[in-house]
């Protein structure tokens, strides 16, 4: 019997708490990023070489994306933000890598990540206008769309889980039957694509994340 994508094999427990490989995978990657933002930030010099250049060129732009999706200042957006891009797109593209299937295939990243901006959105909604004009957002432009408010914000964030998972998880779907079918050439074109759909989907998460917590801010319209 073929074994359901929606499942993971459990490596080990911690007590009680089953960690599956997913979960030891996504704490490799999370520890190979933070290492790898130490080495390159450490050697950081006023006078900036070439390759911190093109480090805070990058962040740079980032922060610009940012600002320019929230409409107002990316500073306080930018480590939230930031992060989530870099880790989707390294957690999208691990999958190429022999032997690893990248985290975001199985449902339980994609819906932690979801589950974060839900919660990010609430918590800088309210930290930037305050608890009750914020709750007194979702009974415009009526109070009975209470609900219907209430439901959207639950939908659009189970929704950006489902699409990340959808994507990645067929796309590494693929080109396991064709590897396993047609030898190791044949899916180097698949792969290739599988790299450009890890970018995509990292950029349109990343994008969506930030308009939802600029609705959430008020810098943007629901």
């Amino acid at each position: 019997m073929n074994e359901s994508p929606l499942r993971s094999t459990v490596l080990f427990h911690l007590g009680f708490i089953p960690v599956s490989g997913t979960v030891a995978t996504t704490w490799g990657l999370m520890a190979a990023i933070a290492a790898g933002c130490w080495l390159a930030t450490r050697g950081f010099r006023v006078i900036p070489k070439q390759s911190q250049a093109m480090i805070e060129t990058a962040v740079f732009g980032i922060e610009e994306q940012i600002a320019a999706i929230v409409g107002r200042d990316a500073s306080p957006f930018l480590a939230l933000l930031g992060t989530l891009f870099i880790f989707l797109v390294v957690a999208n593209l691990s999958g190429v890598l022999p032997g690893i299937k990248a985290p975001t295939a199985a449902i339980e990243t994609p819906a932690a990540l979801a589950t974060i901006v839900f919660l990010s959105v609430h918590y800088y909604g309210i930290r930037f206008r305050g608890l009750v004009p914020y709750l007194k957002g979702y009974l415009k432009p009526n109070p009975f769309m209470l609900p219907l408010n209430i439901l959207s914000e639950i939908t659009r964030s189970f929704s950006l889980g489902m699409r990340l998972f959808g994507n990645i998880m067929s796309d590494d779907l693929v080109i396991a039957i064709i590897l396993a079918l047609a030898g190791l050439l044949v899916p180097i074109p698949f792969m290739l694509f599988a790299i450009l759909v890890g970018l995509v989907q990292a950029y349109i998460f990343s994008v969506l994340a930030a308009v939802y917590i600029g609705g959430g801010v008020g810098a943007i319209e629901k």
